[in-house]
């Protein structure tokens, strides 16, 4: 007589490849973890359930276990890194709690699109953090979707569009855009043009809204606007495309300090000084524009102390606590010598 073969208890594998899920959504789910939309969770507590899975005791201790890791995925160019005026001091914010509570972070530096959504799923898949930080907020962003969906615990860096449950960490910047308008305005320029960044960005779109509403305020017409990429070679391009135009404008209004600092021998090249013939004001406060001949004039945001309260935030929906929202100090103007009068303002 044939003996049957033991049927194998399924496992928490089992269950993922059911749901059509990570093994982290399915722990998450199955501890009662948040992080995993009500639909999610429901299809894989019914996956569990067809299945007859139940937690084994070598199963809850591992379900307990955490990797002690959160994650950070960088849409970026790698050779680019170095002169991004965002990050490091967002990192340094970050681990300076990170490092009292024994956390590590992980930093994958990702292309934009299929790379960086394959960033999340990566870790994800290998559960190598127990979290991750969303930056670089876009217009319509399919990330907070998908990171619901593999079970990771989220926060989001900035100002959402739409509506959405997991937790944000916020800074206007539009005061800022909005104090440097209302700055060049005061010193009599008429004609305000703006270098915009990437409008798929919310913070990019949100800089340029505050550029155009600010001047709107004023009963001004719209300047020109170039729109950008953030990086230097594109702000040297916007500045040379601005001056290629039918009327000069008399300020501009970058929406970072990297495209600022990489207009001012652009603007040179043409003969125009800063700012006797031209102003400019920038974005970021990074350190060597406060060194440049003429300093910089910019919109200076508390970027470290943004690092510390999204970094308490992931923590804490790590542990389960669903934080509400951190509204930051809105950012603010730091004039120096790049803005002055404008000598011959439209009429």
């Amino acid at each position: 007589m044939r003996v049957s073969p033991l049927r194998r208890k399924p496992t928490i594998d089992d269950v993922a490849r059911a749901a059509q899920v990570s093994k982290g959504a399915v722990s998450f789910a199955l501890n009662g973890r948040p992080g995993v939309s009500a639909a999610t969770r429901s299809r894989i507590m019914a996956a569990a359930s067809d299945l007859g899975w139940s937690p084994s005791s070598s199963a809850r201790a591992l379900s307990t276990a955490r990797s002690s890791a959160v994650g950070l995925v960088m849409a970026r160019a790698p050779e680019l890194l170095g002169a991004d005026p965002f990050f490091p001091p967002f990192i340094a914010g970050v681990e300076s709690v990170l490092s009292e509570r024994h956390q590590a972070l992980v930093l994958q530096v990702v292309r934009e699109g299929e790379a960086e959504l394959a960033g999340y799923r990566r870790l994800a898949a290998a559960e190598r953090v127990d979290g991750v930080f969303l930056t670089d907020l876009r217009v319509d962003d399919p990330r907070p979707g998908l990171l619901q969906q593999l079970g990771l615990a989220v926060v989001m860096v900035g100002r959402p569009r739409g509506g959405h449950a997991l937790p944000s960490i916020v800074l206007d910047d539009r005061a800022g855009i909005a104090a440097a308008v209302q700055h060049l305005l005061s010193l009599g320029h008429r004609r305000i043009a703006h270098v915009a960044g990437p409008q798929s960005f919310v913070h990019g779109a949100d800089r340029r809204q505050a550029w155009s509403d600010a001047l709107a305020a004023a009963g001004l017409p719209l300047g020109p606007c170039v729109v950008s990429d953030f990086t230097a070679a594109g702000g040297a391009a916007a500045t040379a495309e601005l001056l290629a135009g039918s009327e000069r404008p008399t300020a501009i209004v970058y929406a970072n300090d990297l495209m600022a600092m990489a207009g001012l021998p652009v603007l040179a090249s043409h003969g125009l000084s800063v700012p006797d013939d031209i102003s400019i004001t920038g974005f970021d406060n990074a350190e060597l524009g406060a060194h440049l001949a003429p300093p910089l004039t910019t919109v200076v945001t508390d970027v470290f102390a943004w690092g510390v309260a999204a970094a308490q935030a992931l923590l804490a929906v790590i542990e389960g606590v669903q934080p509400a929202d951190v509204e930051l100090p809105p950012a603010t103007l730091v004039v120096r010598h790049s803005s002055g009068p404008a000598h011959h303002p439209a009429p």
